[in-house]
């Protein structure tokens, strides 16, 4: 199974990028589903990460409070790697067991946080949607409905973008222009199926 890792900073459009493979009959797949479906209330990672930060991360009925837990590791870098610890070997497990029962020409699995992950290897090609930040503050902003204070934290959070762009071997530029979005998937669509039939 030929994998295409699929990564960019908050708001530059990896959903977008993803929805268009989708259309072109590329099977998704989702890191942060993932972890959605492991945080479910009475899971084992749920209950290593209240053991970690205490029962204020949960809320109603044992829900992960994702907010609560989002400021905690925003403000203690120490945090942040515990979490990474509890989370990205077994997102890694099922991101693997996802692959093996696939049988499309490739896969792209969508990691927001691949540079810090340590999955990269996991993969035959690393495709980074880049834009500016002033474009990923502004969307943001509109998406989860928060300052420009809080987005700028969100993005100083994550990877920056040049070490995201160091381990890119295709990158999708997308600074707002829908049709040129467009262009460049179809391109790289075709150039991962060129790629597959040189393998051969």
């Amino acid at each position: 199974m030929f994998r295409v890792g699929l990564t960019g900073g908050i708001g530059s459009g990896k959903s977008a990028v993803a929805d268009r493979f989708r259309d072109l009959g590329i099977p998704i797949i989702d890191a942060d589903s993932i972890t959605r479906e492991l945080v479910k209330p009475g899971s084992p990672a749920l209950q290593r990460i209240a053991e970690r930060f205490g029962n204020g991360v949960l809320g109603t009925h044992g829900r992960l409070n994702r907010r609560k837990l989002r400021q905690l590791i925003f403000e203690d870098q120490n945090a942040r790697h515990d979490l990474e610890d509890i989370l990205h070997p077994r997102v890694k497990t099922s991101i693997l067991d996802q692959l093996s029962g696939l049988s499309s020409p490739y896969a792209l699995v969508v990691v927001p946080l691949l540079v810090e992950s340590g999955m990269v290897e996991m993969f035959d090609r690393v495709l980074v949607v880049d834009c500016d930040e002033a474009a990923q503050i502004k969307r943001v902003i509109k998406r989860d409905n928060c300052s420009e204070n809080e987005a700028h934290a969100i993005i100083q959070s994550q990877a920056s973008r040049h070490k995201r762009l160091a381990i890119a071997t295709d990158v999708i530029n997308n600074g707002g222009d829908i049709r040129l979005l467009n262009t460049q998937i179809q391109q790289l669509h075709q150039s991962f199926l060129d790629l597959l039939k040189q393998k051969k």
